[in-house]
């Protein structure tokens, strides 16, 4: 029972208390570049979702069963991006052949996935925090739910403000950058739940 708490805590607390866009303040680039449309922004939360769980994976197993046993824990940072640019490449085959659509929508923000300081972030947090796999993995579901949750919230916000007369001087990223601070307000009245 304890442990399911835990998870359940962990899970919360990622997607909500500590969400990595409106708490963190990570991945602001695709966070605002893919919010110009809902479909978009449910892609690029499932291609951000994929790669960070996958990535989170990948990294505690080569952390753990390779670095620390080979006293090579220095080189984490390096081998978490390259495990994370190698499943961006995955995505980026998989969407180019199945799904052409998005995959021209998301652009350059697609292999800007390999950058997204959030997926490396949740990486090397398992680490830092000493998550057993299953709590990385936790961590990880939390953090890519999070992630997807805010793109989805600026979308639809975003679609709301086509109907709105907006003054010309906050027309573009000004209003953008305001209508997610009053987001990452409400998020902050979330962290009581962190405890």
């Amino acid at each position: 029972m304890e442990f399911l708490k835990e998870i359940f805590t962990v899970l919360i607390n990622s997607i909500f208390a500590q969400n990595f866009v409106f708490i963190r303040f990570l991945a602001l680039c695709s966070f605002v570049g893919m919010t110009t449309s809902m479909e978009n922004s449910i892609g690029m939360g499932g291609a951000v979702s994929f790669v960070t769980v996958m990535a989170s994976v990948i990294s505690y197993a080569l952390y753990y069963f390779i670095l620390v046993p080979l006293h090579l824990e220095y080189l984490q940072t390096i081998t978490f991006i390259l495990t994370i640019a190698v499943f961006v490449q995955l995505v980026e085959l998989y969407l180019k052949k199945a799904v052409p659509t998005l995959y021209r929508a998301m652009g350059i923000y697609l292999p800007l996935i390999a950058t997204n300081c959030m997926i490396l972030a949740v990486t090397l947090l398992n680490i830092t925090e000493q998550y057993s796999l299953m709590m990385a993995i936790v961590f990880s579901i939390g953090a890519s739910i999070g992630y997807t949750l805010a793109l989805i919230l600026l979308a639809g916000i975003r679609i709301k403000m086509r109907y709105i007369t907006i003054p010309k001087f906050l027309q573009g990223y000004p209003i953008i950058f305001i209508a997610a601070s009053f987001i990452a307000i409400a998020f902050l009245g979330l962290q009581g739940i962190a405890r």
